[in-house]
């Protein structure tokens, strides 16, 4: 399994070989960099730690001055795991950039989708509002919790709450193009969060 990490430029459209319109997403990939190797024998499982990220030194503790000092990296923003079939493969200060994927291939993107606040259950799941005439009381307000047995609300019913702001996984999205010299990947279709939030781009488990 492949993986990088790479922040949302935008999306746009190109035409394709057919010349018909195709929505992309612009993904600035790398360059990252190997901090830490995982493998079965230290840790039970095959991973590659990642770094990428501009960063000012200033802001980094001592511990993570020393994590990063180990790689011969300076520090950077954002680490995440990537789970590879063989760790052994790579070295610890490796740079990887975008031409890791091949126009074509079909990967798996992670992000935080946007955060939409405080939110009734008719934005959060789509329910239907009451009566709006003037003898009604409950125009968009919840219905019924349920339940008149156990005398009480059962875990996992919908209600009012936070929407938005949770880690989304966008599978099965097809490379366009890869720009090895400026880091970019152009993917098919729309992936989570907002400009310039971080995304991490895996070969898909579909595939």
């Amino acid at each position: 399994m492949k993986g990088i990490l790479g922040k949302k430029i935008g999306m746009t459209q190109i035409y394709n070989e057919e010349g018909r319109i195709v929505p992309v997403t612009v993904v600035e990939a790398g360059p990252c960099y190997v901090i830490q190797k995982k493998t079965v024998e230290s840790d039970g499982y095959n991973a590659l730690q990642l770094g990428f990220g501009e960063r000012r030194e200033a802001l980094a503790n001592k511990p993570e001055k020393g994590h990063f000092a180990k790689a011969g990296i300076k520090p950077l923003r954002y680490l995440r795991e990537f789970p590879v079939d063989n760790a052994e493969e790579y070295q610890v200060g490796q740079e990887i950039k975008a031409d890791v994927f091949e126009t074509g291939e079909h990967v798996d993107v992670i992000g935080t989708s946007k955060g939409k606040g405080f939110a009734g259950t008719i934005k959060r799941y789509n329910f239907q509002r009451g009566p709006m005439a003037h003898g009604s009381k409950s125009h968009r307000r919840v219905g019924s919790a349920g339940a008149k047995g156990p005398a009480r609300v059962f875990k996992g019913t919908r209600r009012p709450g936070r929407m938005g702001g949770t880690r989304v996984t966008v599978q099965n999205l097809e490379v366009v193009k890869v720009d090895p010299e400026r880091n970019l990947l152009i993917i098919k279709g729309a992936v989570p969060g907002p400009k310039g939030s971080l995304l991490m781009v895996k070969s898909s488990v579909k595939a």
